[in-house]
């Protein structure tokens, strides 16, 4: 995200170790001085790799890292029941899915979505329920595909196995 290819190591100064261990060293004016170790931290801590990792997909984690791997946006409140069906499809399958359920336009639902940089989103209005089909947008695409529910599940399922990483471009 900031244009750098890596950052992970680092140099830190730590006050508890020579606590810990009673460490000490003579000055030159003869007295017991505590000192300060200096050491590396290659990971140093769970939340700074997470960090590391955050900014190096730009927070867009690829599919099978992405915390919310789809997202379901229905047309309209006529389209809950569908939804809710989806969504229940997806988990049993052992995808990370949400739904926008909010009271708003479904242009900004779909923005709000690729704000959040959520892998695929699904739009399932009243073509989608007569076919029991999804229409497929995925966050770097415009536009959307529609296929069956159980080829859309099948495809997410391989690509998540496969563990594929996205060819990083300038974001």
């Amino acid at each position: 995200a900031i244009k750098r290819s890596h950052q992970c190591a680092t140099v830190q100064l730590d006050f508890q170790l020579p606590e810990k261990f009673d460490l000490t060293y003579i000055n030159e004016d003869n007295e017991k001085v505590r000192p300060v170790v200096i050491h590396r931290a290659v990971f140093g801590s769970i939340d700074r790799f997470l960090g590391i990792l955050i900014e190096h997909f730009g927070g867009a984690f690829p599919l099978w890292l992405a915390p919310k791997q789809v997202q379901l946006i229905g047309v309209s409140t006529v389209h809950h029941d569908y939804v809710k069906k989806v969504k229940e499809a997806l988990r049993k399958e052992g995808i990370r899915v949400g739904v926008d359920e909010r009271n708003e336009k479904l242009g900004r639902k779909i923005r709000d979505a690729q704000l959040q940089k959520i892998p695929y989103i699904l739009v399932l209005g009243d073509e989608e329920v007569a076919t029991q089909a999804v229409s497929v947008r995925t966050y770097r695409q415009e536009g959307l595909e529609k296929m069956a529910i159980d080829t859309f599940i099948q495809q997410i399922k391989q690509e998540i196995a496969q563990k594929k990483l996205p060819i990083l471009t300038k974001l």
